[in-house]
């Protein structure tokens, strides 16, 4: 598997990021609109106070029977005061002042309007001919802590959305590509000798031109398959006929003939006839092996063809092979023709290269496992390298045309398979050893 990423998966993510990140950018708008309209609130405040304080703090100065001096409003009962106010004359004298409020906060002379110091919001505003000032100062801490909660107020909600928008985006998202998924799962299950049309009718729209476009792949494959089957059927017959002809009349020939130097040049025909029906017969065996035709569209047990092919080496070569079966069937989707070839070749090989002394060992267990033993001198591993070649053979007297492995090696990876070659064998010291495992065919 690659290390690309999902469609579904990247539609989820990047939805559910484009939500959060509208629903922040939306909090964040808000949380400056609320600032704005809040601050409008506080100041109106701050002057409302400043403008109905002013004309009882004038009344209650003017009436007074002792001076001028400075007098402290008295608190009907303890309470933090966000609103505190100090009343001046020009001159900056201190003529009334809320019970809680600071003259350190305000500046050293009285002013109009509004202004700012690193703590306080204030107002000012004057009377009697700008003789008497009041200043109502406002803790900015006190706004930063109302629009902090307004804030989180507007956030709050995110904290349940957020989830559900998450699990929406997904649902949607799977509910929408659903047929897709179903669409990439019915091509991945599929085994490679399954050449059947894909299911793409309730496709997405975007999606049915790859489903046609799949189908049509597949319809000229099989074409081209069986198109390259038949020839090599075909040619098979159309081959080993004639051969098989001529390979008769040299035959009847050689019992006409009187002169012992014919005979021999006649039994020379003969071989050759014999070995170009042999290596046509390899050329057509490896024709079809590289022809695609290793995977069947169905399993298939495998231990009865195995136990067929070695009974019928036995009639050849009695006592030569030893065959251990598995107790159980061996189900897998090579092809049955093309397993038999591919046994076959491997116990021909086995047999032809083998030592004559010792016998083929052909076994298979129960997960699938096939091995085909024999013994003999040690393949050097850089000819080792070189069997699953065309026409390689090792340093051997034994005929033979060099394509048996070849043809086995490219049923195996026809399949999806991979032949294994050792020399010494697994648990010897000397021999040969052909090994693959024919259930993990697809």
């Amino acid at each position: 598997m690659t290390n690309r990423t999902s469609l579904q998966k990247n539609l989820g993510i990047g939805l559910t990021l484009g939500v959060i990140l509208l629903w922040l950018l939306g909090v964040i708008a808000s949380g400056l609109v609320a600032q704005h309209e809040m601050n409008e609130v506080f100041d109106s405040a701050l002057e409302e106070t400043a403008q109905r304080i002013l004309p009882l703090a004038v009344t209650d100065i003017l009436n007074r029977e002792t001076g001028t001096g400075n007098q402290r409003a008295p608190a009907m009962k303890d309470h933090d005061e966000y609103l505190t106010y100090l009343v001046r004359d020009d001159q900056g004298n201190l003529l009334l002042q809320s019970h809680d409020a600071d003259p350190r906060v305000f500046g050293t002379l009285p002013g109009e309007g509004f202004s700012n110091t690193s703590t306080h919001r204030i107002y000012g505003a004057s009377a009697v001919s700008d003789t008497i000032y009041i200043e109502v100062a406002e803790p900015l801490a006190h706004r930063r802590e109302a629009a902090l909660e307004a804030g989180l107020a507007l956030l709050m909600p995110l904290i349940f959305l957020i989830p559900v928008s998450l699990l929406g985006v997904w649902w949607m998202v799977r509910l929408s590509l659903r047929k897709v998924v179903e669409f990439q799962q019915s091509i991945e299950s599929r085994g490679a000798g399954d050449l059947s049309p894909v299911a793409g009718d309730r496709l997405p729209k975007e999606f049915e031109p790859i489903a046609v476009a799949v189908n049509r792949l597949l319809e000229r494959l099989h074409r081209a398959l069986e198109a390259e089957r038949s020839f090599t059927a075909n040619s098979a017959h159309e081959l080993r006929t004639p051969l098989a002809t001529a390979l008769a009349k040299v035959q009847r020939l050689k019992t006409q003939v009187q002169s012992d130097q014919l005979k021999n040049n006649v039994a020379e025909i003969e071989e050759a006839l014999r070995s170009l029906s042999m290596l046509s017969g390899k050329l057509l065996e490896l024709a079809k092996a590289e022809g695609g035709g290793a995977i069947s569209q169905s399993r298939h047990n495998l231990v009865p063809i195995l136990a067929m092919i070695v009974a019928d080496f036995e009639g050849q070569v009695p006592g030569r092979i030893i065959l251990n079966l598995p107790e159980s069937e061996v189900n897998s989707f090579l092809d049955p023709d093309a397993f038999a070839i591919l046994v076959r070749n491997l116990i021909e090989n086995a047999l032809r290269h083998g030592s004559h002394k010792q016998p083929v060992e052909v076994s298979m267990v129960n997960d699938g496992t096939l091995r085909v033993c024999n013994g003999g001198n040690i393949v050097p591993p850089e000819q080792l390298a070189l069997l699953r070649n065309r026409f390689a053979r090792s340093k051997t007297d034994a005929a033979g045309s060099g394509l048996g492995l070849a043809i086995a090696d490219a049923i195996a990876t026809g399949a999806g398979l991979t032949l294994h070659l050792r020399s010494p064998a697994t648990g010897r010291q000397d021999g040969f050893e052909a090994e693959l495992n024919v259930a993990g065919a697809r």
